[in-house]
């Protein structure tokens, strides 16, 4: 699953994941995502800072769950200096924007 508030990151990490055989989920922004109850992802790529809502509060919330604290939630931001912030946000990896599509399909692997 992809959290994000761009359309345009979503369709084109949409379209890169499922071109490498992933199944994509999306979502606008991050409302909803701590709601999730069934068809949990396998692991979450979280934008940090979406419209209303910090991607860092909801990696907490679903940390927290035990229903979903298992998902490997990848944090990612345009602002390289919030990695250590991100991993104090129970975050499993960070990435900061942009990157390369390779290393987000290395990083995926690696969850």
């Amino acid at each position: 699953m992809i959290a994000d508030d761009d359309d345009a990151i979503l369709d084109a990490l949409g379209a890169m994941l499922e071109y490498k055989g992933y199944v994509v989920r999306q979502a606008l922004n991050g409302k909803g995502i701590t709601e999730m109850e069934h068809d949990l992802p396998d692991l979450l790529l979280l934008d940090i800072w979406m419209s209303g809502v910090d991607g860092r509060d909801i990696c907490k919330k679903l940390k927290a769950d035990s229903k979903t604290a298992n998902i490997p939630i990848v944090l990612f931001s345009a602002s390289k200096d919030i990695h250590s912030s991100a991993i104090d946000a129970g975050a499993n990896d960070f990435l900061a924007k942009p990157f390369e599509i390779e290393d987000l399909y290395k990083m995926i692997e690696l969850h």
